[in-house]
């Protein structure tokens, strides 16, 4: 799946191409697309290797790029550090996951051969003496523990805890996986360089680690609720538990009741392997291991929030099993990890998800008051893609580029529909060959959500939105779904053509109905995307999920919301700008379908 690797390879890509700089070291940028940007199943040799973020951010300040800001070369030093570190880890991880496989090989052949040796006694008719003994062990148990009712299915907890115990012995403990390095969480203001920074970073693991993943974190929490809605229902239908038990217990020469027993003790075994969802879910999707190639792994995790106590869950589930099982984390947020939960939702969970960041993670403060994306707008917008304010003049520059636009993509413009997470569909009213066109109240005015926007920000390298009004009170769910729909643009690096009724500067001023700020906080998910399953997680949850007088007081004063309305911003005006837009081409996940598809077209001839 392909990840949005930051503004920092737009700035790459215009060094190769500009006329006016002649000393670009060609060797620490490659012209390649698929060498800029990175994919999380992708790997490549020693000689295509990336950079590092040191190398690279001293290079842009030389060229004069980037300004210099010392706070952003600390973090691309700590980068560098790691990366280098991670060298050593990788083969570490390596010799302990050939290990671990030998291991987990060996144990499962001791469980079935005890398994049999069961089996034998049951069908020798000696299962009497078995259930003495286990219910021997059981009586002990109930004593331990008082008085206590047993319930269904006691046996097979005892018989699955026995096994355990002697596989210990025959088998011995898992081997201890090496220590990881501290990874990273990055925290500071809007337009500050985090991202950039840690796209740096996950470019430059390229080659270095086999299990890289990149996640925004509208989209991490759908693909987690949406893991957890498959792994849910995989218990619920046990379709998979059959498949796998009747494969190899249906040859074995035993009658049918022993056969029953022997699925059973396989089915409970599988039971408690699936109990928690959540580490089932990280598992096996958020670290790709479905390769079966072994090594270390890395999580880059973009701006990290806790919107509601679905995210606090998810994540103190998720992030804790990834960093407890070795994997590296770098993340970047607005907040302090201690600052992410203003409204005091969950606080043992919360607690529990801080302590884990702090036990695995090094926080550095990106401490500029700066908003480079910005200060880059103002030094190269050349051309214009947001037209303001609703009038005659700018509805004819918005349709003239509609018309060029279309033109230059070489189709016929048509209705269609795009799947969407969760098995839904959106449909997109006038498209073209990788371009769109939709109303403000279209995409923001029905109950849609992030799951929608990212459908619309993979399809389409350049979206069309006309007649953005001011945001305010009046329209806080709109405001609420445009700032989404802009993160999601932003972070799949699409081109946004629109027309506004104000500024981009005074688009969130909320003078119509005063300051704008929503006491719902920023919910990216509706409804409609599976949220029985999520109320079901929600639930399980230990303390209330009500905020605290100071949280009510956090969210009153929108805090939350003005981070988000100064990211949409600061994201509007770079969207403008030259070097994200010759970027489009690249790292639009359109063109590098294209590619793969033109490629597969080739060897077929």
């Amino acid at each position: 799946m392909a990840r949005q690797m930051g503004r920092f390879y737009a700035l790459s890509a215009f060094l190769l191409r500009s006329k006016s700089i002649s000393s670009v070291d060609t060797s620490l940028i490659s012209p390649r697309t698929s060498g800029i940007r990175c994919y999380c199943n992708q790997s490549c040799t020693a000689a295509e290797r990336r950079p590092g973020p040191l190398t690279l951010y001293n290079r842009l300040v030389e060229q004069g790029q980037l300004k210099h800001d010392i706070y952003q070369e600390k973090v691309a030093s700590e980068l560098e550090d790691l990366l280098g570190r991670l060298e050593r880890y990788e083969k570490d991880m390596e010799e302990y996951h050939k290990n671990l496989a030998e291991w987990e090989k060996n144990r499962e052949n001791e469980r079935r051969r005890l398994l049999l040796e069961e089996a034998e006694l049951k069908q020798q008719g000696k299962e009497k003496v078995v259930k003495k003994s286990r219910l021997e062990f059981v009586n002990k148990w109930i004593i331990r523990r008082g008085n206590v009712k047993v319930e269904q299915g006691a046996g097979k907890m005892v018989s699955y805890i026995n096994r355990e115990k002697k596989l210990d012995s025959l088998v011995g403990k898992r081997p201890s996986a090496p220590k990881a390095p501290k990874g990273l969480y990055l925290y500071g203001n809007v337009g500050s360089g985090k991202t950039m920074l840690m796209d740096m970073f996950y470019s430059a693991t390229q080659g270095i680690v086999k299990h890289r993943r990149r996640f925004h974190f509208h989209e991490a929490m759908l693909v987690i609720n949406e893991q957890m809605h498959k792994v849910w229902k995989e218990q619920v239908e046990g379709k998979s538990i059959q498949s796998v038990v009747s494969s190899w217990i249906e040859r074995l020469p035993f009658d049918t009741r022993v056969k029953e027993w022997l699925s059973e003790e396989e089915n409970y075994k599988r039971e408690v392997h699936m109990k928690h969802i959540l580490l089932a879910v990280a598992d096996k999707f958020l670290i790709d291991r479905e390769t079966k190639q072994r090594g270390a792994s890395v999580l880059c995790f973009d701006e990290v929030q806790t919107v509601d106590v679905f995210a606090i869950v998810a994540l103190s589930g998720i992030v804790s099993r990834v960093l407890c099982t070795g994997t590296v984390l770098v993340a970047t947020s607005n907040r302090a990890p201690e600052d992410l939960n203003q409204d005091g939702m969950q606080r043992d969970i919360f607690q529990n998800f801080v302590s884990k960041l702090g036990e695995h993670c090094q926080n550095i403060l990106v401490g500029s008051d700066i908003d480079y994306r910005r200060l880059l707008a103002r030094r190269t917008i050349e051309q214009i893609h947001y037209f303001w304010p609703l009038d005659s003049l700018s509805l004819k520059e918005f349709e003239k580029m509609w018309g060029q636009i279309v033109e230059e993509s070489g189709g016929s413009i048509i209705s269609c529909t795009i799947p969407v997470m969760f098995g839904r569909k959106l449909e997109v009213p006038e498209s073209c060959n990788g371009v769109a066109r939709f109303s403000f109240d279209y995409l923001c005015g029905s109950p849609v959500g992030a799951a929608d926007f990212i459908a619309i920000a993979k399809n389409y390298h350049t979206v069309f939105i006309s007649s953005i009004p001011v945001m305010s009170m009046r329209i806080r769910d709109k405001a609420r779904r445009f700032i989404t729909l802009i993160d999601e643009l932003y972070n799949h690096h699409c081109r946004l053509v629109c027309t506004a009724a104000a500024s981009i500067d005074d688009l969130f001023q909320g003078t119509d109905d005063g300051t704008l700020f929503d006491l719902e906080s920023f919910q990216f998910e509706t409804e409609i995307e599976d949220g029985k399953l999520r109320r079901d997680v929600l639930a399980a949850g230990s303390s209330g999920s009500t905020p605290s007088p100071a949280g009510i007081a956090s969210l009153l004063s929108g805090q939350e919301e003005m981070f988000a309305f100064r990211r949409a911003v600061s994201r509007l005006y770079e969207m403008q700008t030259s070097l994200y837009l010759e970027g489009i081409e690249q790292f639009h996940p359109y063109f590098e379908r294209s590619c793969r598809q033109k490629a597969a077209d080739g060897q077929a001839f």
